[in-house]
């Protein structure tokens, strides 16, 4: 059963027709969720001892960078299962997946900019973790400029996928920079293994953004994927009959 869903899910049409029910609720789901936790960490939470209201940007910073990385992992992997299986779907995932997290990667270093600015008194510094973050920045838009630098999709889709693969080396780098080198930027506030050094009254509502960043980030995958589908394969029959079904 799982290798039939595994085949049903690299199908295009299948995909296409089984998502469309998925987008309302997800939209919902992170409305309600990123307007709650902005609230509840912008008005309710309590100031840093140390920051004061400066650290709000984590809201937004943790979040984003948090869905840089995953989107990163989501984005190989779906490139690795369309060289190995050929699937058609994988592919697109890849490519959809790459401009989202390219703004993502984007977020949180400019947010990250403004958090640096009171906290160490210069907008940017070259420190590992900030520079790791810029080179995955860099390998989103590497992906991106190869994926218009071919005419035949197919070499493109290859190609993107071997430069995703190849830079998944930079993520956990990303991760232990601050534990590999001397760096400004903090240790993780959040971790699975150990407590969080994070205040409850702080965490909760960090928890709730991210939460609905990774609502948001599905929403916008899958709708984005859909978009991609279509114009892949708008010669079908089938999409001729989803588009002509929604006009």
């Amino acid at each position: 059963m799982a290798w039939e869903w595994f085949h049903r899910l690299g199908s295009p049409r299948w995909f296409y027709h089984k998502t469309g029910a998925w987008l309302p609720w997800l939209a919902l789901a992170s409305l309600v969720l990123l307007a709650v936790g902005s609230a509840w960490g912008l008005g309710f939470a309590p100031q840093d001892a140390k920051q004061g209201n400066s650290y709000r940007i984590i809201y937004i910073h943790v979040p984003a960078a948090f869905l840089a990385l995953a989107g990163y992992y989501i984005m190989a992997v779906s490139g690795a299962i369309g060289l190995i299986w050929k699937m058609k779907l994988s592919f697109v995932v890849m490519r959809a997946a790459a401009p989202i997290g390219a703004a993502l990667t984007f977020i949180a270093l400019f947010t990250g900019a403004l958090w640096g600015k009171p906290t160490w008194g210069t907008y940017w510094v070259w420190d590992a973790r900030i520079t790791s973050m810029l080179i995955l920045l860099l390998l989103y838009i590497g992906v991106l400029a190869l994926s218009r630098a071919f005419s035949r999709e197919q070499v493109g889709d290859r190609a993107c996928a071997l430069l995703a693969l190849v830079g998944t080396v930079n993520i956990p780098i990303i991760y232990k920079s601050v534990d590999w080198w001397f760096t400004l930027h903090q240790p993780a506030s959040i971790k699975l293994t150990q407590s969080n050094s994070i205040d409850p009254s702080m965490f909760y509502p960090l928890l709730t953004m991210i939460a609905g960043f990774y609502c948001f980030y599905a929403w916008t995958l899958i709708a984005h994927t859909r978009s991609l589908v279509l114009q892949r394969e708008w010669r079908t029959q089938w999409v001729q009959q989803a588009l002509g079904e929604g006009s």
